[in-house]
């Protein structure tokens, strides 16, 4: 089936601009949901309010919403109406923007902490920050409502491909960069920088958060899959099973699942707690051989990330299709055309999926089925409790099966 498109937010082009540098990499959706930013390519980050664009988007079709004639979003005109009027913003980083993240001291709702600190730096619980890692490996902060800038984090020494906040609303900030390493950082504490994750032995492509913010996953060239413990900085585990580099991961809302994409044209749904691969969603028919791991380049996969109900996962490759799977069924449910697509998001509530190609964005409507009870239940269950200790709970073995994803 077709996925249905919701709108397109289309960066104004020159001529120049078409030859190169219009990369796409990176675009995210705040916490709150309130504000949407992307890459535009070159050194330009675009933020604007989400609820304007999905309104100019009813009103004026799906075409160029938030650009057309007469429906420009309104600019900052006073920081005294912040909150209540959030603004478009066009930010000049001063080199390529390679990734980006949201942060705020208001835990998400899918986390399970419900730790909140007075911090010294005067992120009070309204604070939205906006974090840039570039091309000269330096991490910019920026504050969302007024676009100014606040900290210039330097300590990479190559692109800072990837940057991920915990969920837990304590402002740590994850980089993953080309210099192999990833760096935790401290923002409540000035952006001190409280460590250095050191193992991959090539590029770090991509990091995520477990929703309790205890795990870190990190993957990389060398199909590297790595789980760190963010209370000891250690390394939990390795995973094992791809063949090429891993460019992106992300975990279930319940922390249960852990999806990865890669070069070697599969996306893999694992166990994090046990390293199972549970399920192999396939983008190259019939599926590369392990000698020719990288498969064509035209079914690399770019990108990975989870909807909001568990249930689904989008996928973006190079064979210019985006794909809705479902984590039971082998095949898409839905699939979309994209050119070269680069990265995607799901929307804070879930309800859209966001890919970006050439400084642009494109969405469309997430799948709506109803999950199952089974589903239902797992999530609960799973939320606070892994793989490990449902195992052990003193319950008939048929209800352990019930509450466990399965291969």
């Amino acid at each position: 089936a077709r996925s249905r498109t919701v709108g397109e937010l289309l960066a104004p082009t020159s001529p120049f601009d078409k030859k190169c540098g219009r990369e796409n990499w990176t675009v995210a959706f705040a916490p709150d949901g309130s504000y949407l930013a992307w890459s535009q390519g070159h050194r330009i980050v675009k933020l604007v309010p989400w609820a304007q664009c999905l309104n100019n988007f009813l009103l004026h079709g799906t075409k160029n919403g938030a650009n057309a004639a007469g429906t420009r979003l309104p600019r900052q005109s006073s920081e005294g109406s912040q909150k209540n009027k959030p603004c478009e913003h066009v930010i000049d980083c001063g080199d390529i923007v390679w990734s980006l993240a949201f942060g705020s001291s208001v835990p998400e709702k899918q986390s399970r902490c419900v730790n909140i600190e007075w911090h010294r730096f005067k992120f009070g619980q309204d604070q939205l920050l906006l974090a840039t890692g570039l091309n000269n490996g330096r991490i910019k902060i920026w504050d969302v409502y007024t676009g100014k800038l606040l900290l210039n984090l330097m300590d990479h020494t190559e692109v800072v491909r990837d940057l991920t906040f915990a969920p837990d609303g304590s402002l740590i900030l994850v980089s993953a960069s080309r210099d192999k390493t990833l760096r935790v950082w401290d923002l409540k504490d000035d952006g001190n920088m409280m460590k250095v994750l050191r193992g991959h032995p090539n590029w770090v492509y991509g990091c995520a958060f477990s929703p309790d913010s205890s795990i870190l996953c990190s993957v990389g060239a060398s199909k590297a899959v790595f789980l760190w413990d963010m209370d000891k900085y250690s390394m939990l585990r390795k995973l094992e099973g791809h063949h090429n580099d891993v460019v992106a991961c992300e975990f279930s809302p319940d922390g249960a699942l852990l999806a990865t994409a890669s070069y070697d044209t599969r996306v893999y749904v694992w166990d994090p707690h046990t390293g199972a691969i549970l399920r192999e969603f396939g983008h190259l028919f019939p599926p590369p051989t392990p000698i020719f791991a990288g498969g064509a380049n035209d079914r690399w996969v770019r990108s990975v990330c989870f909807s909001h109900d568990g249930l689904h996962v989008a996928s973006l490759a190079d064979d210019k299709m985006v794909r809705f799977w479902r984590i039971d069924e082998e095949y898409p449910v839905q699939v979309a055309p994209l050119n070269n697509g680069l990265c995607s998001t799901f929307s804070t509530d879930g309800s859209v999926l966001a890919a970006g190609q050439d400084g642009s964005l494109y969405f469309w409507a997430t799948p709506s089925q109803v999950s199952s009870l089974q589903h239902l239940c797992r999530m609960a269950i799973r939320r606070v409790m892994p793989t490990s200790q449902v195992k052990n709970l003193p319950i008939p073995g048929k209800v352990v099966e019930f509450l466990c994803y399965q291969i």
